[in-house]
């Protein structure tokens, strides 16, 4: 970076975003605006660099109008701009970490026996180890990073979002052809423009004092 962060802005950005109950239908986030997004999505970290997620975007409206009944009838999802569905994997190869070797051999130039031993590690844990027995629930706790960095990206560029959890993953997956390319629906984020009437744009952050959450040993 060619200047540091400016953290007046960092916490005005976190303190400006909510939880956005109503999205403003008429307004949609620039293509400019929503590639750095994606881009903000594709550098999330995840374990071992696995990144065992993908990432599927909905603005076809009718679909979006569709999946409102299955999203505890949450108009987010038709109103936002665009949906984001963050997807995790239903199960996790050494097809996958040879994937994940190749990449690096290409983005890194590292040669294959330099990295034989990180491949072996990932093999052990994740795909023949403990958690192997549910790496699909490995995966989905990796897509709650990416929701996070993806919220706090948005924040930073005056897009509002709304983190769901209230869905039925099984009529996402059938609806976006998810089960068959061996993913499925984890936690939706709905992304836009807050409505100018929607109430909880201005109420004050509930939140436990610092002294309460943060314990500091040192």
């Amino acid at each position: 970076m060619s200047s540091p962060l400016d953290t007046g802005h960092l916490l005005e950005a976190m303190q400006w975003r909510y939880a956005t109950k109503r999205f403003d239908p008429s307004r949609r986030i620039p293509d400019d605006v929503w590639s750095v997004l994606e881009q903000a999505l594709v550098l999330t970290p995840s374990s071992y660099g696995m990144q065992p997620w993908e990432f599927c975007v909905v603005t076809r409206q009718d679909l979006k109008e569709d999946l409102v009944s299955s999203s505890w009838g949450q108009r987010q999802v038709a109103d936002c701009s665009h949906l984001l569905v963050i997807t995790a994997r239903l199960s996790v190869g050494e097809e996958d970490v040879e994937r994940l070797m190749a990449a690096i051999e290409t983005t890194q130039g590292r040669p294959r026996d330099q990295i034989l031993g990180y491949r072996d590690m990932i093999i052990r844990d994740v795909v023949t180890g403990p958690r192997s027995v549910d790496a699909h629930g490995w995966a989905r706790l990796q897509c709650y990073i990416a929701l996070g960095n993806f919220m706090a990206a948005a924040a930073l560029l005056g897009i509002d979002t709304c983190p769901m959890e209230g869905f039925l993953p099984d009529v996402y997956d059938k609806a976006l052809g998810l089960t068959e390319r061996g993913l499925s629906a984890a936690v939706l984020c709905p992304a836009g423009y807050r409505h100018p009437e929607d109430k909880y744009a201005s109420l004050p952050k509930v939140r436990f004092p610092v002294e309460e959450v943060i314990r500091r040993i040192s």
